[in-house]
């Protein structure tokens, strides 16, 4: 029984990134929808090097 808990240890472990990485990205989106409904240009403009600087950074 140690080998199948040995084979189910690191695929805990990937999906736990993988759903942990899913998760932390939908924030983003949901700052993207309340950057669209302000009307103040100082926002769009942060808005606009944030994510000219992580397009840069992948």
């Amino acid at each position: 029984m140690a080998w199948f808990h040995s084979l189910l240890s690191p695929l805990k472990k990937f999906w736990g990134r993988f759903r942990e990485a899913k998760t932390t990205r939908r924030g983003i989106y949901v700052l993207y929808d309340d950057v669209k409904s302000c009307s103040c240009e100082d926002v769009h403009a942060l808005w606009t090097l944030l994510v000219d600087s992580d397009s840069k950074l992948s």
